[in-house]
């Protein structure tokens, strides 16, 4: 099924001008972006970055769009260049394309939450997320589920299971991942969820 979905995905005459795609990471990003329609206008600067503290990739509003309207507002996705695991380390644009994919997934599912926030309220956002661990919970959970109303539980299953599952990743890092964001197990309800919802709302 997602193979005919990427074919499908892939023939269809999609176009994002307005963002700015690292070559390496160009047809991830896209198929990514392809799974969340209403973002199609929206500006998105994926750009990388030598180091992300705690994390792999980031969100966020671009600071000098914060105070203009929604509807002008650009967003800026940084991507840690590399990242550790046990003694070695790995850069980002060589992981696995479906791994790769389910991040970036999450990260726009970001996106969407912070385009129906106010620019008071996404520095609200800000300032919970440095230090509040409840709100990074809630955050990364809001994000996760966007990801999966939009589809994207294939891309997003495999990422957390390239996480959870390789033995050489640290265990703190795993108990993060296992404690803030959804598990393999509430995406699948979610994902049964929507299917449901879908089949009901057919004529």
């Amino acid at each position: 099924m997602q193979k005919i979905t990427l074919l499908l995905l892939m023939s269809l005459p999609i176009s994002y001008p307005q963002n700015t795609i690292p070559k390496s990471i160009e047809e991830e990003a896209i198929i990514a972006l392809s799974h969340y329609p209403d973002l199609k206008d929206v500006p998105i600067i994926f750009k990388f970055k030598k180091n992300i503290r705690k994390s792999t990739m980031q969100a966020q509003p671009v600071f000098g769009s914060l105070f203009k309207s929604r509807e002008k507002r650009k967003y800026l996705i940084l991507i840690s260049e590399k990242f550790k695991i046990a003694d070695s380390v790995y850069y980002t644009k060589d992981m696995p394309s479906d791994i790769l994919i389910g991040w970036l997934g999450h990260e726009l599912g970001h996106i969407m939450d912070y385009r129906d926030r106010s620019s008071i309220d996404l520095i609200g956002f800000g300032l919970g997320y440095l230090f509040s661990k409840n709100f990074i919970k809630k955050a990364e959970r809001i994000a996760d589920t966007y990801a999966v109303a939009h589809g994207m539980e294939e891309y997003i299953l495999k990422t957390k299971n390239f996480i959870l599952k390789k033995s050489n990743i640290s265990e703190k890092y795993k108990r993060r991942i296992k404690e803030l964001y959804l598990s393999p197990e509430e995406i699948m309800i979610l994902a049964k969820k929507r299917e449901a919802d879908m089949e009901t709302d057919l004529p």
